[in-house]
């Protein structure tokens, strides 16, 4: 409870940051969305179990994880500019089967998210049955690194924030 209660001041503090607005209305505002937020994501947020900083970890793990969506959003955004203009050829476009691996669907949530975030990629279907999230990507001429690429981005930077 305690753990909720300093969560609930941290959130609407920076909701009354964002608004750049304490009056009363605001921070009731502001306490409810973020109580609204902290119960529909206990599983994720209060998952460590006690005496851990697992939100804390994830956070500053989140840092690495940030950087390298940045990263894959430039580098894609780089390589559909080219197609587009004309200065590489389309090659092989398709779709890949990348195995979820160890990914919660939370994991997966994200990853598909990363994903498609990224000019060049997206999501198009996760096959549970199968196990695989079905990506669609500018250059599928090497599925397999394709898949290594996807995969070596989840356990470098995924897995502590969104396992």
């Amino acid at each position: 409870m305690r753990r909720f209660l300093v969560y609930l001041a941290a959130l609407t503090l920076v909701y009354a940051l964002v608004l750049a607005s304490f009056h009363p209305w605001d921070l009731a505002l502001g306490a409810a969305l973020s109580a609204g937020l902290l119960l529909a994501f206990r599983r994720f947020v209060f998952v460590a179990p006690p005496g851990e900083a697992g939100l804390l970890r994830r956070a500053l793990y989140g840092v690495p994880l940030c950087l390298a969506v940045l990263r894959s959003i430039l580098k894609g955004t780089w390589v559909v500019a080219l197609v587009t203009l004309g200065l590489r050829p389309l090659r092989s476009p398709g779709i890949v089967a990348v195995p979820v691996g160890e990914r919660t669907p939370a994991g997966v949530a994200f990853s598909a998210l990363a994903t498609t975030l990224s000019p060049g990629t997206f999501l198009v279907e996760v096959d549970w049955e199968r196990r695989v999230m079905l990506i669609h990507t500018i250059d599928a001429s090497d599925p397999e690194a394709v898949r290594r690429e996807h995969e070596e981005f989840y356990r470098r930077y995924q897995r502590e924030v969104f396992p």
